[in-house]
């Protein structure tokens, strides 16, 4: 047994603990892929990209931002 159930959720963090994860893994998902976009890393190393994919990498920020905005709304609604 992770935690003890004395009604307040689990570890404490209430009922609300599947949209947390999934707005704090989608909005990683979603900066993280359009700042691959717009800065990409300094100096190219051997066997590595000198950019991020652009296709790729605007459909990971899209479907990131499609489930924070999802856990956005299951949160507040």
């Amino acid at each position: 047994m992770l935690a003890v159930d004395d009604g307040g959720g689990f570890l404490g963090l209430g009922d609300n603990i599947l949209p947390l994860l999934v707005l704090a893994i989608g909005g990683a998902l979603a900066v993280g892929n359009v700042l691959a976009i717009v800065r990409p890393p300094g100096e190219q190393r051997d066997g590595e990209l000198a950019r991020a994919p652009i296709a790729r990498s605007i459909g990971m920020a899209v479907i990131g931002a499609v489930a924070a905005i999802w856990a956005t709304a299951s949160l507040v609604g």
